[in-house]
């Protein structure tokens, strides 16, 4: 399995944060044996903001080849340090790993804007995840108070994407 591409292991992750969010579980963990002494074990928590695990299990040293890591999401600029969106109760957070697109075409308006009043299941972002569009709907209604990424950016799974008050 170390010489394989991760394109299987990213699917698989997103597959399970999809399974995670369709029936509101707060935790999956899956491991899958691919040979005797071949393993993963995947761990997707909701609450968490934290990238899912993936531990690879081999009874042999390994070779020197790290195992991929996840994109890391970024916030705009603007944040304040102080003001932590991870821990904001009113925080929009991403359902997988993949890449923020603000608006369906290049030049398109953005879905929404700072002070824009959004009703529940309206599409504030698209996420790009396998060469999949997967459309982002807002969990409940409200004001955007802010937007925490910036378009075309690399996002992981939990990571703060919009607040609502």
């Amino acid at each position: 399995m170390s010489k394989k591409s991760n394109d299987g292991d990213v699917a698989f992750v997103s597959a399970l944060a999809e399974l995670l969010r369709e029936h509101d579980l707060s935790e999956l963990e899956v491991t899958r044996d691919f040979a005797e002494d071949d393993s993963i074990t995947v761990r997707v928590a909701r609450q968490s903001s934290v990238a899912p695990a993936i531990h690879h299990v081999a009874a042999a040293p390994a070779p020197s080849s790290a195992p991929a890591t996840a994109p890391v999401a970024t916030a705009s600029p603007a944040a304040e340090p102080a003001d932590d969106p991870a821990q904001n109760p009113n925080a929009v957070t991403s359902p997988m790993v993949g890449t923020i697109y603000l608006q369906a075409e290049p030049d398109a308006p953005a879905f929404i804007s700072v002070g824009d009043t959004i009703k529940e299941g309206q599409t504030l972002l698209i996420i790009e995840a396998m060469k999949t569009m997967n459309q982002i709907p807002s969990p409940r209604s409200g004001k955007v108070k802010r937007i925490l990424v910036d378009d075309g950016v690399p996002v992981e799974f939990g990571a703060p994407l919009v607040i609502l008050e």
